[in-house]
């Protein structure tokens, strides 16, 4: 019997009537990762670039994943081909790609996640998670159907090209990442700072108008709701590694220092 795969991220995008919120996972852990997956989240973000997890471990955590209803994305290290093939013959479905600064960058990761003619990722369905052994029918044929490509800006070479890169024919969202872009605008470690928040506004912006989905990075609630106000389709809302990190040190707080200071120290 034919397999069926799971609806893309641009189709889970298209089929809401609110924004997606989701949020990162860092450690590489499957359980984790179950544990996010169950969460009620509508997606979760596989984090390659800033994190240890490996292409063996992304296949263990979209396994997981493929067990709860919500969409799992991958956000490779780079705009590099061979990456980009890899990470989807282990079955992503859905990824990000960082730092696209320009329209090129733009298409040329839309053609690492199209067969030839229209792009250029190595044929291995018959050895891939992908089509699941060529399980699913005519994946060859209908592969781009079954991925979702979205690219990340997060320079001010990116911002100023963001209309180009939206309408890019392949691209099917825009997720802007304030950190780099604080970083690109001189303003580092500042991504509340008024200039940034202009500029995600702008790529805002240039994506509605290119009817492309826009989303943003923002681990404070505040900015992810003043995000969400601005319009923004899609939120990363946290991390693993940073929801650990703050609840370890509220314990830390309660019970390590409070104590030491002599007191029951409330938070």
């Amino acid at each position: 019997m034919p397999l069926r795969l799971n609806p893309t991220f641009r189709a889970a995008l298209a089929a809401s009537d609110r924004p997606l919120a989701g949020m990162w996972l860092c450690t590489g852990n499957p359980v984790i990762a179950e544990v996010a997956a169950g969460s009620g989240l509508d997606w979760l973000l596989i984090d390659m670039e800033h994190s240890a997890t490996s292409v063996e471990q992304v296949l263990v955590q979209l396994q997981v994943a493929a067990a709860y209803p919500i969409t799992a994305v991958v956000r490779v290290p780079s705009n590099d081909a061979v990456t980009i093939k890899r990470v989807l013959d282990v079955g992503a479905q859905n990824l990000i790609v960082p730092m696209v600064s320009s329209a090129d960058e733009a298409r040329a990761a839309v053609a690492a996640t199209r067969y030839p003619p229209a792009g250029v990722r190595g044929v291995g369905s018959a050895l891939a998670r992908s089509a699941r052994w060529n399980r699913v029918d005519d994946y060859l044929a209908d592969a781009s159907a079954h991925v979702s490509l979205t690219v990340q800006i997060e320079t001010t070479a990116g911002v100023d090209a963001a209309a180009e890169i939206a309408a890019v024919d392949g691209v099917d969202a825009v997720f802007v990442g304030p950190a780099d872009l604080s970083a690109s605008m001189g303003l580092l470690g500042r991504q509340s700072h008024p200039d940034v928040v202009a500029a995600v506004h702008a790529v805002f912006a240039a994506c509605r108008d290119a009817a492309t989905p826009v989303g943003v990075n923002a681990f404070d609630p505040a900015v992810a709701e003043a995000y969400l106000d601005a319009g923004a389709d899609f939120v990363a809302v946290g991390a693993d590694v940073a929801l650990l990190a703050r609840a370890s040190e509220a314990l830390a707080a309660r019970f390590v220092t409070g104590r030491r200071d002599g007191g029951r120290a409330s938070y």
